[in-house]
């Protein structure tokens, strides 16, 4: 028997979307959207093979990754073109 209040299916689609696609973390949609971590987890496992499953995290992380470094080259860059005195 399920537990806790049905979610909205347009809503489901939404947070997984965020997660796969945009690089949202699972902790940050849970918080933001006041859903239980391990529901979210299910879905993104529901439907997905594990090979699959693996290369959409790896893609998560590594879009976070490129935003860091994104960061860092832009403060170099903001950095080195200060006038020095």
């Amino acid at each position: 028997m399920p537990k806790g209040k049905p979610i909205d299916p347009q809503l489901k689609t939404e947070i997984v979307s965020k997660i796969r696609n945009d690089g949202m973390s699972v902790s940050a949609a849970s918080a933001q959207y006041g859903v239980n971590a391990k529901s979210i987890y299910y879905w993104l496992r529901d439907g997905v093979v594990d090979g699959n499953r693996n290369l959409i995290l790896e893609n998560n992380k590594l879009k976070k990754e490129l935003e860091i470094a994104y960061r860092i080259i832009g403060r170099f860059t903001a950095e080195s073109q200060r006038p020095k005195g």
